[in-house]
């Protein structure tokens, strides 16, 4: 899991890694002073084909507004979930931040327990991200990997060397749900993105990019996790 932190103030920013480590000790965390660090940061990452996850980012950011500079990094890397935070509880940033999808807004200076509350939102959105144990952290790693592949529990557990039905129960009880469920969501959590960004392709060349190899189950599941079609989807958010 790698978080990027960027505050123009050196205190708020080891302030965050502080908060974060406290209850996320295995958080890989990266901190820069300013939206342009910021910005190189990101492209250097996607070359390297390194994801980061999640951004603290303060708005008034010297020289440029931090709205601005997450926009730009959603661009980069649209997997990339925001929390914004400010010193100015004005309605018109958090009105901004709802536009950029932001998971949350904090107000400064920050209370331990409003932030902690915005981590376990975040954990009860990806499950994932609250795991300790290697194994299934690997295990995700994978998925995420190799999700256009036909990917089956069986190999997983064979590639990492541990009995399957161990394997199986232990995943749905870090992740809270099923292994084959955990790789349907995540696959259709990546059909969302390529039926936005690739409008040209169709319903059936999504489907098979995502690793589905019926069109009918894919449209059959994305409805059933989405309640849109997925040409709906496409279209709703024209």
């Amino acid at each position: 899991m790698n978080v990027l932190l960027v505050d123009d103030e050196p205190i708020e920013l080891d302030q965050l890694e502080l908060l974060i480590h406290d209850h996320f000790p295995k958080w890989q965390i990266e901190k820069k002073r300013n939206g342009s660090e910021a910005l190189t940061f990101i492209k250097q990452m996607k070359k390297e084909g390194i994801t980061y996850h999640l951004a603290f980012i303060d708005i008034m950011l010297s020289g440029k507004n931090g709205l601005d500079i997450a926009a730009e990094m959603k661009e980069l890397m649209p997997s990339m979930d925001f929390i914004v935070v400010s010193a100015f509880q004005e309605f018109e940033y958090a009105k901004q931040s709802m536009y950029l999808k932001a998971l949350d807004y904090l107000v400064k200076p920050i209370i331990e327990s409003e932030f902690k509350n915005v981590l376990n939102g975040y954990v009860n959105k990806y499950p994932e991200h609250g795991i300790d144990s290697e194994v299934i952290q690997q295990a995700i790693k994978i998925v995420q990997e190799r999700y256009q592949e036909p990917i089956k529990l069986s190999d997983i557990s064979r590639e990492l060397h541990i009995n399957a039905n161990y394997f199986s129960r232990l995943f749905s009880e870090e992740v809270g749900i099923p292994f084959s469920d955990y790789l349907l969501q995540h696959r259709i959590e990546m059909a969302k993105q390529l039926l936005l960004k690739k409008k040209n392709w169709s319903i059936q060349r999504v489907a098979e990019e995502c690793g589905f190899n019926s069109q009918h189950y894919f449209s059959t599941s994305f409805k059933k996790i989405t309640q849109f079609s997925p040409l709906r989807y496409r279209n709703s958010a024209s």
